[in-house]
């Protein structure tokens, strides 16, 4: 496929970051496009993102120029030509941002060129040894925000409950929607207003009395009959942004890293639904994942400030066991390679795969081919409202059974 013509388009635009669209045009005027957000809760080790006005600028050079002349057959050409212009570790020359625009729009233009959907090319080209048949993934949905992603007093960033998996995930879907619709109501009476604020990525956004409260109220909700057994819960702590100099900031106390530690071991005795704590210690709280890990049975430890989708930290944390899961977001690495790449090594070193949306998110359904193609564990995508339904139907037309 040659990229004959490519383009850039600001989609949106705000203090955390700029989100892009890019088309590529091949050689017989077919279009393929993708929109990457910026995302606002960074991890120290990701790609860089630059801005609109500087994706441009490197589109309209040399850069642009020479993908026009090229043909790449696979997608790992095409990103290996990306990479050979930015080796960079986190693509300051080019930006994480405008690489995955490229590598996602290139991916979408060869699947049409292949007559394929872009899992099948993806499954193809990276996973073609697993044999196994894809199954619906756990569905990690964020229904209360806090922390960065809300203007509220919580510390942790998203409560979430999460979907199991489901052979009609029409069915399971709708669980979810009517969930997220009962909790509104229910919070909309505690605060007693008809405009209940939301965060971010959908979820809803209002003071509680602490950062505990909120999973005491998502497990009354789905331990009522019409949701019993069919949720589990999880957090995303993101505790780097409750870092301090002496230790974590926690509803105004001081919590020094054991504290932290038997904290989440507290939740989790507390609620036995709760499986899944994301980012529970900051980035570089090397000792805090470990001993949490060690502590923990039978619960899911996930790296995301912590391995950034990066192959290499993946397999240095999932060895030196500080997580036995990962989130895999592709605009942290860059490149629709190296995700995979990620993916292939949490495989490898048993760490369970979470593809994540982002804040900040468009309508692009990439996440979702990638996580079938690959047979994720999980797929978070926020709250069911909003730009990200369309990833929601996007998940119910692949997954459903013909």
């Amino acid at each position: 496929m040659i990229a004959k013509k490519v383009s850039i388009r600001s989609i949106f635009d705000s203090r955390d970051g700029e989100t892009i669209e890019i088309e590529i045009r091949d050689q017989f005027g077919q279009s393929s496009i993708a929109s990457v957000p910026s995302g606002k809760s960074r991890g120290a080790n990701e790609a860089s993102v630059i801005s609109f006005s500087t994706a441009k600028r490197i589109l309209a050079g040399p850069f642009g120029r020479e993908i026009s002349r090229r043909n790449f057959k696979t997608i790992t050409s095409f990103d290996k030509f990306l990479l050979s212009y930015d080796p960079t570790p986190r693509k300051v020359k080019i930006g994480g941002n405008l690489a995955l625009g490229l590598s996602i729009a290139f991916t979408r233009g060869l699947a049409e060129k292949n007559k394929q959907k872009v899992w099948q090319l993806l499954k193809a080209e990276f996973f073609k040894k697993d044999k196994s048949s894809p199954k619906t993934p756990y569905i990690f949905s964020n229904l209360i925000n806090g922390g960065e992603h809300a203007n509220n007093n919580l510390a942790f960033q998203e409560y979430m409950v999460v979907l199991l998996p489901s052979a009609n995930p029409e069915k399971a879907i709708s669980n979810l929607i009517n969930l997220y619709q009962d909790l509104g109501t229910v919070l909309t009476k505690r605060i007693k207003t008809k405009n209940l604020a939301l965060g971010d990525e959908g979820g809803y956004s209002l003071n509680f009395k602490n950062s505990l409260e909120p999973i005491s109220v998502l497990e009354m909700m789905i331990r009522k009959e019409k949701y019993r057994g069919k949720f589990l819960m999880a957090l995303d702590s993101a505790a780097t942004s409750f870092k301090t100099n002496h230790g974590y900031d926690f509803d105004g106390h001081e919590l020094g890293r054991n504290q932290l530690k038997e904290k989440y071991l507290e939740i989790f005795k507390n609620h036995k639904l709760l499986f899944s704590i994301e980012d529970p210690f900051q980035e570089k709280d090397y000792a805090g994942f470990k001993n949490l890990l060690a502590s923990s049975r039978n619960r899911m430890v996930v790296g995301d400030d912590l391995t950034t989708t990066n192959p290499r930290y993946i397999e240095k944390f999932a060895k030196a066991r500080f997580i036995n899961s990962c989130i895999i977001k592709p605009n942290q690495i860059g490149t629709v390679s190296e995700s995979c790449a990620a993916i292939i090594v949490a495989r490898k070193n048993n760490v369970k795969t979470i593809i994540s949306h982002r804040s900040g998110e468009t309508e692009d359904v990439f996440i979702i081919h990638l996580a079938k193609a690959s047979n994720a564990f999980g797929l978070k995508i926020g709250a069911p409202i909003k730009e990200r339904m369309i990833k929601f139907n996007e998940l119910i037309r692949l997954y459903a059974k013909k």
